[in-house]
């Protein structure tokens, strides 16, 4: 599961990490919540790759409900090719999402502890994605998308049996190349991170509301989160 995200590199090195892509300048973000815009990259019809915001939470093209997008933050990577709401946008519409933070919440007895995941080198990184268009009834186009998930590595699994797909630089351009054959070079892609790259530590219940959105929610906390009594 990956509910949450943050991106607080500076538009500058997002340009200087992906050789030159130009970025919109934007506000540091502390707590991305669903609903809400996350950065992408993707193969634009001219085969170039465009950065964009897309609207976290993919809502099927043939869905005439929007709000099937709400639940549709993560996609499972060992059905996405053949489930139906992701199976069209896994094989024509893959795409990078950009943070350089991600919660888990860990469930002990009745509580839920957040922590608070990131790279030990504070780096910025990109998660496998899935991107969809999907139109309301007036025609307007609403793009969006969600982060495809793995069984959880040794690091995560403590916290949660699953965590997002990283991908590595090197894997950049065969995850967006939508002639890449699906057998021979996207499955094995969405295994586990190996290297030992990420550190956690537990944060603040602020994290929980969605309209708290500050460096606060990154916050390292020592105080226990309260049991419920009922």
């Amino acid at each position: 599961m990956c509910g949450r995200l943050t991106l607080r590199t500076p538009t500058t090195a997002l340009t200087a990490l992906f050789s030159g892509l130009q970025f919109p300048q934007r506000e540091f973000r502390f707590n991305i919540c669903p609903t809400q815009p996350v950065l992408c990259i993707r193969q634009a019809k001219s085969s170039q790759l465009e950065s964009v915001d897309l609207r976290w939470g993919l809502i099927p093209s043939w869905t005439k409900d929007s709000k099937a997008g709400m639940g549709l933050i993560n996609a499972r990577s060992e059905t996405a090719a053949t489930k139906p709401s992701f199976r069209d946008a896994f094989q024509h519409r893959r795409c990078l999402i950009i943070a350089d933070g991600f919660f888990e919440w860990k469930k002990t007895g009745s509580t839920k502890q957040p922590f608070f995941i990131c790279r030990k080198d504070q780096q910025p990184f990109c998660l496998a994605g899935l991107w969809e268009s999907w139109q309301n009834e007036d025609q307007t186009a609403i793009q969006t998308c969600t982060v495809l998930t793995t069984s959880a590595n040794e690091f995560m699994d403590p916290l949660h049996d699953r965590m997002p797909v990283f991908l590595e630089p090197n894997q950049f351009e065969r995850w967006l190349d939508k002639t890449s054959h699906l057998a021979d070079t996207i499955q094995p892609m969405m295994s586990p991170l190996s290297t030992d790259s990420l550190q956690a530590h537990p944060v603040s219940t602020l994290v929980n509301r969605p309209g708290n959105d500050s460096k606060e929610c990154i916050a390292r906390s020592n105080k226990p989160i309260q049991q419920d009594l009922f």
